[in-house]
């Protein structure tokens, strides 16, 4: 799934995890708010590690807008989870492949695999071009649906369709 930041893809991918009985593995992403202002954003697994992505207080060589990256925590947690599910899980998700994540050499080798595994994976990716973004967009297993506030019903009854695929 792609769409402009706020439209809900990552409220749809937890969603659909919960209205459905694969079972996944992966990460979603998730904004650390203080005061309503957003500080940062932390990747949560959904066997229920955490750890901060990006955040404004953090010492980092990485940058996105006004954010320090902590691609070792992306590896540690992120890329490690979706090696696990890589392993072991039907659906592998990943929330999401954007900016802050691609600064991760792990991050991509483990995102192209999961493309190539042949296994159903459940993402989200960035909407603006990006040369490996744009890639995974063409990849003739990837079908990109566009959210909008307005098609949400109808893009969460294709994600449930397509999970329930191959599914005994």
């Amino acid at each position: 799934m792609t769409g402009k930041p706020g439209t809900g893809k990552t409220a749809l991918i937890k969603e659909a995890l919960a209205r459905t009985k694969v079972k996944g593995s992966g990460f979603y992403t998730e904004e650390i708010r203080t005061g309503g202002i957003r500080q940062g954003f932390r990747i949560v697994t959904l066997d229920g590690q955490e750890a901060i992505l990006a955040h404004v207080g953090i010492s980092s060589p990485y940058q996105v807008s006004k954010y320090r990256v902590d691609t070792g925590s992306l590896n540690r947690v992120g890329v490690s989870a979706l090696r696990r599910a890589l392993k072991e899980s039907y659906l592998i998700v990943i929330d999401e492949i954007g900016k802050m994540e691609l600064l991760s050499p792990q991050f991509r080798e483990a995102v192209t695999q999961a493309i190539n595994s042949g296994k159903k994976v459940l993402g989200t990716i960035m909407v603006n071009p990006h040369p490996f973004a744009d890639e995974i967009k063409r990849h003739p297993e990837v079908e990109t649906l566009l959210v909008t506030r307005d098609n949400r019903t109808e893009v969460m009854k294709k994600v449930l369709n397509w999970l329930a695929e191959g599914v005994n």
